[in-house]
């Protein structure tokens, strides 16, 4: 078969689609014939050498896919060679094959094709574990996500809108804005030249924000407490703006608010298992009914790996890029 491969920690250039040896599945996997993966942050720092593979992982990159299942390893039940389906994974998506556990396996939501379907795992386990089932955000709360034109951010704001939620988000340019509107956000902000801070204190009469979901980090921590209100709740999935900075503990202790920290790639299968049958029970009927859809930029051949790695570097995107599988 053939992956991506890294020659050696680098720029764009170091992905390679080259000749690999064949995946078989193991016991509780399913062998899947891969349409299209999607590109994530955390394949480029794996590119740059930042963050290898979890032991035991696809040494390609790669953290969703979709396509058909080829293979049953010993054990799998309910499902069968030829079903569409799409994967959370641990890496390998970037290859024509890849062995998924049979716990992050998840059916085409209806209304999806299959191509499409590859944007879908990534964002929906990463949204619905951290904004639903570590911050509990509830019907009626107000919500802050960063980056709100990412494909994380788009998914953010549609199901934030779904469940009722008061939505507010940053982003960098006119166009990110009106696009985030017009999915659901109701307070658009452009971090270049506005204060989130300010702008959430003079939109809630300053109350603040009972969610905030933060890919920033350091850099926003102290504004993102800040920006708080009484028992809320901060979690930060990203440390594109830095690892390490203050944190006043008394505004935590005033507000009665929570910082949690998470991050996905990792986790033991049990608890990934866990959020993808979250996800199918509460989202995939979201995407059925056609409130909620995955937000796809463009659609790029997998041999152009390295141009879909410059351009999500770029942040010229809104919502997902995606690399499909030759059909040959």
């Amino acid at each position: 078969m053939y992956a991506i491969t890294i020659d050696s920690p680098g720029g764009p250039e170091a992905l390679r689609w080259t000749e690999v040896p064949d995946e078989e599945p193991g016991p509780g996997e399913v062998l899947v014939e891969v349409a299209a993966t999607a590109v994530n942050r955390a394949d480029l720092m794996q590119r740059q050498g930042f963050y290898p593979p979890p032991p035991g992982a696809s040494e390609y990159p790669g953290l969703e896919a979709s396509g058909r299942i080829a293979k049953l390893g010993a054990g799998v039940a309910g499902w069968a060679v030829g079903d569409e389906v799409c994967a959370l994974l641990a890496g390998g998506g970037y290859a024509q094959y890849v062995r998924v556990p049979v716990g992050q396996l998840m059916p085409v939501p209806d209304g999806v094709d299959l191509v499409e379907a590859a944007a879908l795992p990534e964002v929906a386990a990463t949204v619905w574990s951290n904004v639903f089932m570590v911050a509990h955000l509830r019907p009626g709360e107000s919500f802050l996500v960063h980056g709100g034109s990412s494909g994380i951010g788009t998914m953010a704001i549609q199901l934030a809108k779904a469940v009722g939620a008061r939505i507010f988000t940053t982003a960098g340019s006119a166009e990110k804005l009106a696009r985030c509107r017009e999915l659901g956000a109701d307070v658009a902000i452009n971090y270049r030249d506005e204060d989130f801070v300010a702008r959430i204190a003079e939109e809630t009469g300053g109350a603040g924000v009972d969610v905030v979901l933060d890919n920033m980090g350091a850099k926003y921590l102290a504004r993102n407490v800040e920006a708080l209100a009484v028992n809320g709740r901060l979690v930060i999935i990203g440390l594109q703006g830095g690892r390490k900075a203050e944190l006043d503990l008394n505004q935590l202790l005033v507000k009665r608010a929570a910082v949690a920290a998470t991050s996905l790639r990792g986790r033991p299968l049990a608890e990934k298992s866990a959020i993808v049958a979250a996800v199918r029970e509460h989202v995939w009927p979201l995407i059925a009914a056609g409130r909620v859809r995955p937000i796809v930029d463009r659609v790029l051949p997998v041999a152009e790996a390295a141009e879909a790695h410059r351009i999500l570097e770029a942040s010229t995107h809104i919502g997902k890029i995606v690399l499909a599988m030759p059909k040959e």
